[in-house]
């Protein structure tokens, strides 16, 4: 902890000269999931908190770990396994942070019961804009707790986040996945609803819509119980394996639909696919079941980031999108290099990237309009509980349409994330345009995006989309942050300059000069190496994960970082 303090003791520092010179500044983390354009303006000041990224401590008594904000998803699951615990809520890119679930959005396939990842956050080490560090906890009667609550989703404009103190669950060697065929969106929606109930046992689901007319629903439940006889795991994380999404659709394609059949009791047969493991298939009733480790399951979308992997061999036509390709060029197609690339080549000025939280009545409307507008498939359906608004996160809106002003004040309950991954016109102020036209049919829909992606609200529509605004700026009065840029500076993309250019966006508009631009600035990050390296990998151990994680289970029951 000493390491930490001293870090911390840096960080304060420096925040607090800025603060004395009134010099706004952005937060350094080394890394992004972000598909924002970025906007760093030469020479702007920039407090650098990359070194922020160790697991302090699992104390696997309390179900706890204390880990800086830096921490990736990977890394962490590595460390917990060790103990027999995983975080509630694992965002399903490996290099997603502990620091971003918190300051952004974090829902994924488990967020239908547990929520977002911030609600399984227990409390947070903030250095405020003035330098002074608190320890902010959402506990009633805490007195940072209006600070928790606003730090949520915030981006960072409260405070610099340095630690967090994460709840646990108990973890379990695999996930038991069974994959529902739909044969409609109205079915596919109302099967994920389904699936959320409680009497239904599940631990994780999520959908995907291939077409209007096959999805597939796939549901999980944590287990110790391996597969029986003659059967075998299923992996993901190796350069043989295939991509996930690629795997549902093949077991699925030729299957009836899970909502034509009576029941899910019917007649069994094992059969195998393509890959090396076995399934047991309900040909009689649309499903398939098989056994994932249960890290493999975590980033199961990894390789292939979901399917946006499949865009740069649609850059690079010469390139076939076959398996033997897929496998060669491995080290450049998981989620931390395709983020370089995106970002380097300059493609995501026109790759539509974008998440919408939905109430579940408005889910096939809004996949009508993607379809008929976007013509963008696969899409992503994911369960999300969401908390009662205002937040920065997709929640339930309760005033949409009326005039008064913030809409954003909703109730607490259950919604339907989609998301909407693909390419865009060429034209960049086609691009804009069909960006706004999304934004509008999900405000008429009730929805929120996620702000991760890229955002061109002007800023009555985003305050009327997300709520709060006058509690916001009341937070940021009271900790002194009004220097710092607000949540709607840093999520707007401007337009205003879009017909400004440069040499270097012209240069790599020219192809192929962006897209090798894109790969050697994944090379130069070495992040390939950090998938080469990783101990959650699969190997046959008796973990969830490999078999140094493995290992750990039944281990020490704390342990430390120097």
């Amino acid at each position: 902890m000493e390491r930490h303090r001293q870090a911390v003791r840096l960080v304060s520092a420096t925040v607090r000269s800025l603060f004395e010179r009134a010099e706004p500044y952005r937060i350094g983390h080394g890394s992004t999931n972000s598909t924002r354009p970025p906007r760093q303006k030469a020479g702007a000041r920039v407090v650098d908190i990359s070194g922020l990224r160790h697991v302090l401590s699992v104390d696997a008594a309390s179900r706890t770990a204390l880990v800086e904000p830096n921490v990736p998803m990977d890394r962490l699951v590595e460390h917990t396994l060790r103990h027999g615990l995983v975080p509630p809520v694992v965002m399903e890119f490996p290099g997603i942070t502990a620091g971003g679930g918190f300051a952004g959005t974090a829902g994924e396939s488990s967020s239908f019961r547990h929520g977002y990842f911030d609600e399984n956050v227990a409390g947070v080490e903030v250095v405020l804009p003035d330098g002074e560090v608190v320890f902010a906890r959402p506990d009633e009667g805490d007195e940072y707790a209006g600070l928790f609550r606003g730090a949520v989703g915030a981006l960072g404009t409260l405070g610099v986040t340095t630690l967090l103190e994460l709840r646990l669950v108990e973890a379990k060697r695999f996930v038991r996945t069974t994959y529902r065929r739909t044969s409609s969106v109205a079915e596919a929606v109302r099967v994920v609803k389904e699936q959320c109930a409680d009497e239904k046992g599940n631990d994780y689901i999520d959908g995907i819509l291939f077409s209007k007319d096959h999805g597939v629903v796939i549901t999980g439940k944590l287990t110790d119980d391996g597969p029986q006889d003659g059967e075998s795991v299923q992996t993901f994380s190796h350069a043989w394996d295939p991509w996930f999404y690629m795997h549902a659709r093949e077991l699925t394609e030729g299957l009836p639909s899970c909502a034509s059949s009576p029941s899910e009791s019917s007649l069994t047969t094992t059969t195998t696919s393509s890959s090396p493991s076995k399934q047991t298939t309900s040909a009689s009733n649309g499903t398939v079941t098989e056994y994932i480790p249960l890290a493999e399951y975590l980033f199961r979308y990894d390789r292939g980031g979901f399917w946006v992997g499949q865009a740069g061999f649609d850059y690079f036509p010469p390139v076939p999108f076959t398996r033997f390709f897929r496998w060669v060029l491995d080290d450049f197609l998981h989620t931390r290099m395709l983020y370089r690339a995106l970002h380097g080549s300059g493609e995501s000025a026109r790759f539509v990237v974008q998440d919408i939280g939905l109430p579940y009545a408005a889910a096939e409307p809004f996949v009508d309009y993607v379809a008929d507008h976007l013509k963008i498939w696969p899409l992503w359906l994911c369960p999300l509980k969401t908390p009662k608004g205002p937040t920065f996160h997709p929640h339930l809106r309760s005033s949409v349409g009326e005039e008064k002003g913030e809409s954003g004040e909703g109730e607490a309950g259950q919604m339907l994330n989609v998301g909407v991954w693909g390419w865009g016109p060429k034209d960049r102020r086609e691009f804009v345009a069909v960006n706004r036209a999304l934004e509008r049919r999900v405000a008429e829909l009730g929805g929120t995006k996620w702000l991760y992606a890229h955002t061109y609200y002007d800023e009555p529509e985003f305050w009327a989309a997300y709520g709060g605004r006058a509690e916001y700026e009341a937070l940021r009065a009271k900790y002194k942050a009004t220097a710092l840029p607000s949540v709607y500076d840093k999520v707007r993309v401007k337009t205003d300059d879009i017909d400004v250019g440069g040499w270097k966006p012209w240069l790599k508009s020219l192809w192929p000069v962006g897209g090798v631009w894109g790969i050697w600035k994944g090379i130069q990050s070495g992040d390939y190496m950090l998938h080469r390296n990783a101990t959650w990998k699969w190997t046959g151990g008796g973990g969830g994960g490999g078999d140094e994680a493995a290992e750990g289970q039944g281990g020490e029951t704390k342990e430390k970082a120097a």
